[in-house]
């Protein structure tokens, strides 16, 4: 009796803990288990971009990152995946070589889109990077062959880093 409830007191606080992820430790998957989304913190109050994210390519490990900017007219949480970028000072060309998807990342939350919470918020159950899937088809990754399957446009909270 007594491991019961001490069993079922460690459940309950798994489901409150996952309940109350933060976006800035939130991971996500997509629908076919072939992509991993995990965020981190910005660690600048500073910083010109709202969230930062890691994206993993689960097949052949290659790990993109992304940045979200906050737009302001309309207001739009404005994200990119980038895959091996030069560091220091870079020119827009530079950065558009190595950009392999840049649209908006829309929170969903039963069947409403919102923007994407704040990094030190409830984290959102659902991400839509709108168009994601088809821009990563059409990039140089998948002529590379570092990416081999079209992943879906959503991404399904299936964690929080600790």
């Amino acid at each position: 009796m007594r491991i019961a409830l001490v069993l079922a007191g460690l459940l309950a606080a798994t489901a409150a803990s996952a309940a109350e992820c933060r976006q800035d430790r939130a991971i996500y998957a997509d629908r076919d288990g072939g992509y991993e989304l995990a965020f981190e913190p910005v660690g600048s109050a500073a910083a010109a971009t709202s969230h930062h994210f890691k994206l993993k390519v689960l097949a052949s490990g290659v790990v993109l990152d992304g940045i979200v900017m906050p737009g302001d007219d309309p207001v739009r949480s404005n994200g990119m995946v980038m895959y091996n970028c030069p560091e220091g000072d870079v020119t827009g060309e530079e950065i558009a070589a190595c950009t392999v998807w840049e649209g908006v990342i829309y929170a969903l939350d039963g069947s409403d889109a919102a923007l994407l919470p704040e990094e030190g918020a409830k984290a959102a159950e659902n991400l839509l990077l709108a168009g994601f899937g088809p821009s990563l088809r059409y990039s140089t990754l998948w002529d590379t062959g570092k990416a081999s399957v079209v992943p879906w446009d959503q991404f399904k909270r299936k964690g929080c880093a600790a």
